[in-house]
């Protein structure tokens, strides 16, 4: 199982990447020393700070013929890593 499940491409995050941050879905299990050495080890970076945070799935409902049905999308977790000055990460190199 990898620690980084994917990365965060928003408006918001690629805002901070400006300033050297960038962020990521990792798993809700894993410890910020975890995501620091497989953010190092996949990107070739120096990582100086992660921060964490949990979030819990939104609630969802849909009509359907036979009735309503609701439930809910999963929990994640996002970190959002802060580089070492001068290191950048180029999410769209593989493309």
């Amino acid at each position: 199982m990898s620690v980084l499940k994917r990365p965060l491409v928003t408006e918001k995050v690629s805002a901070l990447n400006e300033k050297g941050k960038y962020g990521f879905i990792v798993d809700i299990n894993a410890n910020k020393i975890e995501i620091k050495n497989a953010v190092e080890k996949q990107y070739g970076v120096t990582v100086e700070k992660v921060s964490t945070m949990r979030v819990m799935g939104k609630q969802k409902t849909r009509y359907t013929k036979t009735g309503m049905l609701s439930g809910r999308k999963p929990n994640y977790k996002k970190a959002i890593v802060t580089l070492a000055s001068g290191e950048v990460i180029d999410f769209y190199s593989n493309i």
